[in-house]
């Protein structure tokens, strides 16, 4: 099948488009390049252009009219950054993504797996969530995804499109076969700036929040490896083209590694890995943090048939192998 992905030069995006076309699905790539890399995609069809142009969703549509699906990754996701500017982060990715779900519906493509957060749980002891637990976003990017979620459940009701919401935990790693990976530039990522440290390129890392209701008062992670997260979009994809159990149209789904790791226990077992230890720094914790919470991956694999493989250590060597690649 031939699936267009949105932010599909992104980090979640080019590993997705890498996975469909290991499994021989044709992946068109539509992505603004404003932080994508052209590179991690390059042997793939590209549009670059906004998820918001109606003009270009059209001429991809008439020049691939055995499109199915569409994978929407496309999005600003920095939640700091998200508390600062709310306005952009509304228009970038709740007003656009209208744009782009109306103009796909008026153009009969009516499958939409959208990349959705775990940031959406109200989490408050680092326990486990399931998709019917508590929500409360915090911070503006969590609002953007749930907000995001209820429109894509109501034109699923209104229009018959079908979708699903995979509520991603924390993904890791980078390709095993090293055709993509992080930018390792985003300070809001634990793995990211490990890496870095152990490289020598900073001196120390940051560790923000120490008061929170864990084992050892860290903030609570569930680490996927991105390969797997891809993994997952495939089953949700060949999922949207079977008979759908919900009457709405709509699924929401977590998808994580299914296991906590608090920050510090994180920290260590990259130590291990990495074979050197890393100076850490007390901080407060930043606005829109939470204690964090780990996935119940059971809905996962009842309707998708999908679980994850690969190790939290493979992920981190993984990461550390894609930066050294990248860096000569």
């Amino acid at each position: 099948m031939k699936v267009l992905i949105t932010g599909g030069a992104g980090y979640i995006g080019s590993m997705v488009s890498h996975v469909l076309s290991d499994h021989g699905h044709q992946p068109i790539i539509m992505d603004s390049m404003t932080t994508g890399s052209p590179q991690l995609v390059k042997q793939f069809p590209s549009y670059v252009g906004d998820i918001a142009d109606k003009n270009l969703i059209k001429a991809i549509i008439n020049q691939h009219s055995d499109l199915q699906s569409v994978v929407h990754c496309a999005g600003k996701i920095l939640v700091p950054e998200s508390v600062m500017h709310p306005d952009q982060y509304y228009y970038e990715n709740v007003s656009k993504s209208l744009e782009l779900f109306t103009n796909l519906n008026s153009f009969g493509i009516n499958k939409i797996l959208f990349s959705s957060s775990a940031s959406i749980y109200e989490a408050n002891n680092g326990e486990i969530v399931n998709e019917n637990s508590p929500l409360k976003p915090l911070s503006p990017y969590a609002k953007n995804k749930l907000v995001l979620e209820m429109i894509l459940e109501d034109f699923c009701k209104a229009f018959g499109m079908k979708a699903v919401a995979l509520r991603y935990f924390n993904p890791i790693g980078a390709d095993p076969k090293m055709r993509c990976g992080p930018g390792l530039t985003n300070t809001s990522h634990l793995l990211g700036n490990l890496v870095r440290v152990a490289e020598g390129i900073t001196n120390d890392i940051k560790i923000t929040g120490f008061n929170w209701p864990t084992k050892d008062g860290t903030g609570v992670r569930d680490y996927i490896h991105v390969w797997d997260l891809a993994q997952a979009h495939i089953a949700a994809l060949e999922f949207l083209d079977s008979t759908f159990p919900s009457e709405s149209n709509f699924e929401k789904i977590n998808v994580g590694g299914g296991n906590p790791t608090t920050v510090l226990e994180f920290i260590e077992i990259f130590e291990e890995v990495y074979g050197s230890q890393i100076t850490t720094i007390k901080a407060p914790s930043r606005a829109g943090d939470t204690a964090g919470a780990f996935a119940s991956i059971e809905k996962a694999a009842e309707l998708l048939n999908w679980t994850p493989r690969m190790s939290l250590e493979q992920g981190i060597a993984d990461t550390i192998k894609w930066h050294r690649k990248m860096n000569g």
